[in-house]
């Protein structure tokens, strides 16, 4: 391979324009090619871009022997035919969250992975956050103690995107899927990633696209179709792992709350704890003191473009050879155990374990 990494991007949707951004940014990427069903958008984006070649089959983008890596950046139910394909054909694969929509899919592109040898990035984006680089240089250096719990909450009032979001046949699942994937993640990377061990959960179908709403706006997708909605509004779930630690969740899409969104991301340990949502702040205790400690940080919050950026900046690196994976497809695979726990404990009403 030579210093520079070429890729093709495969959806060419709102997402791709995130990643195609921090590809630009980087000097040893290349993208050589964009894949999307729908060929006037793909060629929009290869404008935009300057991208050279357009293709509208991503089995015949494939057969491109230029094309060293491949981003997935497509609807769900897409994810993993389109990864393993990929990986079939020896090419490096970065592929958005949720990685897939079943456990048993996830284990299928973790066993592809194995047998083609190649680098596999899933896209948890807010791992590349550098408010949590912060913090987990302070949790493993052991400042935070043992962390045994954690919350986070990702509250949409009035927030359902509709089209490929609440078609359960391409997304797979509603906020659990698209929102507290990140969340969840992000809590189980900071408290070290332990196995998990059971999963206890609710799930409700109460309020719908609510196309009745008036006065607010709200994001759409570009297919948004309000008739069209068999997705949850919102979850909640108590996550146990083998370590004895736990992760107390809940999300929405449609809520009768009285914030447009809220955001809690929150841990625990012995010596100290952390907020990363919806402001920064670190707990810990010195001479028998409780101490209350605020980071200097250029932004507070969430740097979307910026995070993208260093996603797909990891990536490139770990495909060449210069860096260590951040988000290996074994943390996908642990984060569908989970997610996909979610639902099955709501459909049984029961506690799943593992």
């Amino acid at each position: 391979m030579s210093n520079k990494l070429r890729i093709a991007v495969v959806g060419a949707g709102n997402i791709s324009h995130a990643h195609l951004t921090g590809y630009k940014e980087k000097p040893e990427a290349q993208v050589v090619a964009v894949c999307d069903i729908n060929e006037e958008r793909a060629k929009g984006r290869a404008e935009e871009f300057g991208i050279p070649k357009v293709y509208t089959d991503y089995r015949e983008m494939l057969k491109n022997e230029d094309i060293d890596a491949v981003d997935v950046c497509t609807w769900n139910s897409e994810h993993a035919p389109i990864s393993i394909a990929a990986l079939n054909h020896g090419k490096h694969v970065q592929c958005e969250k949720p990685m897939t929509m079943t456990i048993r899919q996830a284990l299928q592109v973790q066993e592809a992975v194995r047998k083609s040898g190649k680098v596999f990035q899933v896209g948890f984006v807010r791992r590349h956050d550098q408010r949590v680089k912060m913090f987990k240089e302070f949790i493993d250096a052991g400042d935070l103690g043992e962390i045994y719990y954690a919350k986070t909450s990702c509250l949409r009032r009035y927030g359902n995107p509709g089209g490929c979001f609440s078609d359960l046949a391409r997304s797979g699942g509603g906020p659990v899927f698209d929102l507290s994937v990140h969340f969840v993640d992000l809590c189980w990377y900071l408290m070290g990633c332990p196995k998990v061990k059971s999963v206890s959960a609710n799930v409700y179908h109460k309020l719908g696209n609510r196309k009745n709403i008036r006065y607010l706006s709200a994001y759409r997708a570009s297919d948004f179709d309000a008739e069209k909605n068999d997705v949850e509004d919102a979850a909640n779930a108590l996550i146990r792992f083998e370590n004895g630690a736990s992760l107390l969740l809940d999300v929405s899409y449609d809520l009768h709350g009285d914030q447009p969104e809220e955001l809690n991301v929150k841990l625990y340990g012995t010596k100290g704890g952390i907020q990363l949502e919806p402001s920064l702040w670190m707990v810990t205790e010195k001479h028998d003191t409780i101490l209350n400690i605020k980071p200097q940080m250029d932004s507070e919050g969430f740097d979307w473009f910026a995070s993208f950026g260093a996603e797909m900046s990891s990536f490139v690196d770990s495909c060449l050879g210069n860096s260590a994976l951040v988000s290996p497809v074994e943390s996908g695979v642990e984060i569908m155990k989970i997610l996909c726990a979610v639902y099955e404990s709501a459909k049984l009403q029961k506690e799943i374990t593992f």
